[in-house]
């Protein structure tokens, strides 16, 4: 079911009412969150099912697997405090790992691996009887990585084990986050299903506002780029290199507009239901630097990999050997590695196509220099921020020219690496780009259709215009009744009604979200 279709605008009060009937239902405490964690699950199971219901057989086996791998993993930490009581829950841990991403490897990774073997032995060529037909389960890639920093913080002891199943599988089946993400952590989303919860109407407003903005960014901007830049991508060896460079450039709104609307959705309506789930975007398109890009974009993903990941391997401050003659080069070789492990992994958890590991590099190879030299964290605060003679800080309408070109160069590094995401191969993306570098790129580009484009950049840039001055705020239309302009409830109710009018009137069909089909 998506976000964006019919029976999702009639699914969700329905869900809201019925929840909040058992919240508010006069019985007992505990058995009130059982029912209400209960629906929860049912509803999740019907929204996931929705696509195909076999897919619920997958999303169940990995929840018990992993629900189960949790308690025995408390348990062998808590009863035998020992090395063998860590052995025997490091190998539940491993053994929950192994099978989740077993599951996640057969579906996602198994026929590609199989294809790029036979053509290393050419051989075997006309004999690839390996190759199955699976169909990928939406949104195998979030669930799966959810279920499994669950088993790895059991194991941290970061978190206690739950021997509630219901809260558990509704934890991982949560509808609103299920399919696209973010990408939560069971620190965060599961303690939320183990308390009782009350309906905040100030909660439930800002989330309205949320799902509102959020269907803006996918119906209005995303998906009328998607309109030029399909046509584009399905010609690229017709057009000129102005064409080719407005694709890209509409494929980076696309794809922020897309992602980050979903997010939008998902995080505002969890808050219906009195959940709050973790931001995933913070405005990525006004970073200054690669690696401020990377703290804002993704965040669930990016904070995994270095969670998980990057930490692990030992992060930036690798422990050095005492036999080590050389220290510093030893480090910067520890940090290299790791930051190719987890910009490479985070290329591929994307999908089997070299185009995305070649993504993953690119972002490897801009990010590197920063971390070598240690300014990778050099910007930290928002963008156009100063402190004030009280030591507060404060915000600028407009950036610096500094600001400014800082956050151009990262834009164009940023589309540059989305042209390698979006091409469905490697040869495709060498012809695109051998395209793009033509002489023509000093020309008109290809307007399909000139009454097209005003509303559609003026769309983007009011998104843009927005997202700017509430960058502060969690989501873009959060505290709007304290801007100066907005502050009388006439004003505000017109700027809702013009905003669902234009998701109205630029809804053409229901368009998938693009990362549904990682």
């Amino acid at each position: 079911m998506l976000f964006n279709s019919i029976e999702f605008a009639f699914f969700l009060p329905i869900v809201f009412l019925i929840y909040w009937a058992i919240g508010y239902a006069h019985i007992n405490g505990n058995t009130k969150l059982r029912l209400q964690n209960a629906f929860v699950l049912i509803a999740s199971y019907v929204f996931y099912g929705w696509w195909d219901w076999r897919f619920l057989l997958l999303i169940a086996f990995t929840s018990f697997c992993s629900w189960g791998s949790g308690l025995l993993i408390g348990k062998s930490v808590s009863s035998v405090q020992s090395v063998d009581g860590h052995k025997k829950a490091k190998f539940w841990m491993i053994a929950n790992i192994v099978l989740n991403l077993g599951i996640l490897f057969t579906f996602k990774y198994y026929n590609f691996f199989i294809e790029e073997f036979c053509q290393l032995f050419p051989s075997l060529e006309g004999r690839s009887g390996g190759v199955i037909s699976l169909i990928l389960p939406v949104g195998i890639s979030f669930y799966t990585f959810q279920a499994l920093s669950y088993s790895i913080d059991v194991y941290r002891q970061k978190i206690e084990p739950t021997k509630d199943i219901i809260a558990f599988f509704a934890f991982i089946a949560f509808f609103p986050q299920l399919v696209a993400g973010p990408i939560e952590r069971a620190t965060n989303l599961l303690p939320q299903f183990l308390q009782n919860r009350k309906f905040s109407y100030d909660q439930a407003t800002d989330g309205m506002r949320q799902i509102l903005w959020g269907l803006f960014k996918k119906i209005v901007v995303a998906d009328n780029c998607a309109t030029y830049v399909d046509q584009v991508w399905a010609t690229y060896d017709t057009q000129t290199g102005s064409t080719l460079l407005l694709a890209a450039i509409l494929f980076t709104f696309q794809i922020y507009g897309d992602f980050s609307g979903y997010s939008d959705i998902a995080i505002g309506t969890a808050k219906l239901f009195g959940i709050k789930l973790m931001r995933n975007f913070n405005n990525p398109y006004f970073s200054r630097d690669i690696a401020e890009f990377w703290r804002r974009w993704h965040i669930s993903l990016t904070t995994w990999f270095r969670d998980y990941v990057y930490i692990p391997l030992g992060g930036s401050r690798p422990e050095i050997p005492a036999n080590i003659q050389n220290p510093d080069r030893y480090k910067k070789l520890i940090i290299i590695r790791n930051t190719f492990v987890i910009f490479l992994l985070s290329g591929f958890w994307h999908g089997a196509n070299w185009t995305f590991i070649a993504w993953g590099a690119y972002h490897a190879l801009l990010f590197l220099p920063l971390i070598l030299l240690g300014k990778n964290r050099k910007y930290t605060n928002q963008v156009g921020s100063y402190l004030d003679a009280s030591g507060s800080e404060r915000l600028r309408l407009l950036p610096t020219w500094r600001e400014s070109l800082q956050i151009l160069c990262t834009f164009l590094l940023v589309v540059f690496g989305w042209i390698i995401f979006r091409a469905p191969h490697m040869p495709t993306l060498f012809h695109y780009l051998e395209g793009m570098c033509d002489a023509s790129i000093f020309t008109i580009p290809w307007l399909m259709n000139k009454g097209f484009y005003l509303p559609l950049f003026s769309a983007i840039l009011i998104m843009l215009s927005i997202e700017w001055l509430s960058r502060n705020n969690e989501h873009a239309l959060q505290n709007i009744e304290c801007h100066k302009i907005l502050n009388n409830t006439f004003v505000r109710v017109v700027l809702y009604a013009l905003s669902l009018f234009l998701i109205l009137a630029f809804r053409g069909g229901t368009v998938e979200f693009i990362y549904f089909q990682f």
